[in-house]
Parts: structure tokens; sequence; C-alpha cells
């Protein structure tokens, strides 16, 4: 079987490329690390990758809003992402990658970027959160997560509080298949910190309406290795950490 080609996109201020190009490669990925705007002056290599991902960080440094700037300058190459995404390619983007894919418009591509009904906004709390976090997989699209694995994530952002327009909105992304990961807590009705931002719905990360453009705020990729977890001394049987499987399950489907 051919090896999965992934190209990890930074820009200037993302920091998470490099963690990002390791978490691909454990998960059994060829990855090369690009910068946009070297993409952007050679558009047709992006034909060789069946994965593409938005790294983490600090993207222009969110002058004007978190992933603003670098999801502004996607809508330039947006002919060229929705034809990699038509031939069967898949997009990820983490915490301030999904704030890019956010800005850009690419969640809900019949709509102007203006007139989006999501939006990613200033955590509830009103501070900045870097803690561990249990997650879900929820029945969506999103096919090659197993639906109900939960597993331990950290996450580590200020504006990652998923937000709709109104219930409604978020009823039909439920309804459309496009709720994918949802944060988890010792009770049905989530409280502060189960929920670290105060997302409606407890929504950890979304797809676009194929399934092939996903975004998540939680860091998968910091969770690689049997000492990442707070708690690793404690547990038995495990070789590695819950993100490789992440990872494995994403570059798997890419290559179906």
């Amino acid at each position: 079987m051919q090896t999965t080609q992934a190209l990890v996109l930074r820009t200037s201020g993302t920091n998470c490329e490099l963690e990002t190009a390791r978490a691909l490669e454990r998960g059994g990925a060829k990855v090369d690390v690009l910068s946009h705007r070297r993409l952007q002056d050679d558009l047709p290599r992006l034909t060789k990758y069946r994965v593409l991902v938005f790294a983490g960080g600090f993207s222009h440094g969110d002058d004007l809003a978190a992933g603003r700037v670098w999801g502004s300058d996607l809508r330039a190459i947006r002919r060229e992402l929705d034809a990699f995404v038509a031939d069967g390619g898949l997009i990820l983007g983490v915490c301030n990658g999904f704030q890019v894919l956010m800005e850009s418009g690419l969640f809900q591509p019949d709509r102007a970027p203006e007139e989006r009904t999501l939006a990613l906004y200033s955590n509830a709390s009103n501070h900045y959160e870097c803690r561990w976090v249990q997650l879900a997989v929820e029945r969506s699209k999103c096919s090659w997560w197993t639906e109900g694995w939960k597993f331990p994530v950290p996450v580590a952002h200020a504006e990652g509080r998923f937000t709709c327009k109104d219930e409604a909105t978020l009823e039909g992304l439920r309804a459309a298949g496009q709720i994918v990961l949802t944060y988890q807590g010792a009770n049905e009705t989530l409280t502060y910190p189960e929920n670290p931002n105060g997302s409606m719905g407890d929504v950890a990360g979304i797809c676009d309406p194929s399934g092939r453009v996903v975004g998540l705020m939680p860091h998968p990729e910091r969770n690689l290795d049997l000492f990442n977890r707070p708690d690793w001394t404690r547990l038995e049987g495990r070789q590695e950490g819950e993100g490789v499987r992440f990872y494995a399950d994403l570059v798997a489907a890419a290559q179906g």
C-alpha cells in the first residue's frame, strides 16, 4: 500500500507544526512542512498530498482576531482547496488551525464568510485555558474515528468557545452529522472546567458538510507518548498516547 502523503502548513506565528508532523508520522504518513506562502507560489504541488493540516499557534499574532488573517488568505486559494476536498483529500485544523478554517468559511461553503452562523469566541472564563480534558467521538460524517471513543487530550487556547447563531443552527449541525467531538464530564450536564471554554453543546470539533474538512480546539498531537499524560505513572497496559490513534485513523481514512 502506498504511503499517505501529508502536508502541514505553517505561517508567521504558528508553533505546533513540528509536533503535528511528528503525530502524522507516528500515524503512518510521510510528512512535509511548508509555509503557506511557499504553497501559494506553487499550488499544483497540493495535488500530491492526501492530508492537509493547519498547525496550531498564533498565526500572524492573532492581531485582528484568532486565525482571521490566515483564514482570509485562504480565500485566495479556495478553488484549489475545494478541488483538494472534492478529490478525496482531508483537511484538518487544530486549535489555531480550527480558528483559521472557521474564518475561511470552509465549514459553511454555501455562505460568504461574513454571513456564516458559526464562530469561535473568547473563552467564557475570560482567560487562557491550558488543561487536560476528556473528549468523545460523536456520530458524524467523519466515520474513521470510532463513535463513542473517549480519550484525554490537552487544550491550550483563549478563543475556543464554539458558538452558533442560535440553537436551531446547533441542532442543524447535529442532524447533518457535522458535530465530530464533544467535551465529556462525570455527569451528563458539564460544568467548567470539563467544558473548558463554554462551547455551545459542549462542542470541541466539527466538520464541513462533506465530512472531509475537520477542526477541533484540543491538541491530540500533545498526547503521543506514554508519559505525556500527567497520570501516566498510575496507568497500566498503555504503550503510547491516545493521540497516535487519532492521527493513525485520519491517515488510514486518507488512504481509502
